[in-house]
């Protein structure tokens, strides 16, 4: 028989896939990461004919390699905000740019049994384009984001996954100090911003990867 813990994993992405459909997101269901990045270029890219592209700060991006591929396709305008060594403003300048970019990437930090995309972020820029904006967007998103509902949604933003970039990323906030959200003042607090995807409009523009393995925080 089959690895068991893989087909049960299959069987409930199977079954988000369909929530997520009736939710009006197109969604594409893979194993890996790496067939996560196969799918991207060699079939979304090709589909979409993005003439520019852009993304968010998000690790299971990175662990697919796309951007590495895509910096380095000519005729595409690349948009990246995290390009190491610019300065703090051009990094914010090249958000805003990336809200109209034809094409977008991102990930999401929960995602709920019947089809919804929670998300919180710190300026807001991630969940803007997620929203509005870019032409398309693809949300790259592995099992360990899934959750039953909107609560335990929530809690797990606000209780693992925010403590967690905070350490990521070197915040000084008290998350990192205690693990668990302390709904703080501090001015590099980084959960400012909620988002609810309940549906996406117009259907299918948010296009939903669902991977297989456990990626990102």
């Amino acid at each position: 028989m089959q690895d068991p813990v893989e087909n049960y994993w299959r069987l409930r992405l199977n079954d988000l896939k369909k929530s997520l459909e009736g939710n009006n997101f197109e969604v594409h269901l893979v194993a890996s990461a790496s067939d996560a990045k196969d799918l991207v270029i060699n079939t979304l890219i090709p589909q979409l004919m993005p003439k520019s592209v852009s993304w968010g700060g998000s690790m299971t991006f990175g662990k697919t390699g796309i951007g590495e591929v895509l910096t380095k396709s000519a005729g595409l305008t690349i948009i990246d905000p995290y390009e190491p060594k610019i300065a703090p403003a051009e990094a914010y300048e090249r958000r805003r740019q990336a809200l109209l970019v034809d094409l977008y990437f991102t990930s999401t930090n929960a995602i709920t049994e019947d089809g919804q995309l929670v998300n919180l972020d710190m300026t807001g820029n991630r969940v803007g384009a997620l929203n509005f904006g870019p032409k398309n967007v693809v949300v790259l998103v592995g099992r360990n984001k899934v959750v039953p509902d909107l609560e335990e949604a929530m809690m797990r933003i606000k209780n693992f996954a925010a403590p967690t970039n905070a350490m990521r990323i070197d915040k000084k906030t008290p998350c990192v100090t205690t693990s668990v959200c302390q709904d703080c003042k501090s001015a590099e607090r980084i959960c400012n911003v909620w988002a609810i995807t309940e549906k996406c409009f117009p259907k299918n523009r948010i296009k939903v990867v669902l991977i297989n393995q456990e990626l990102g925080f």
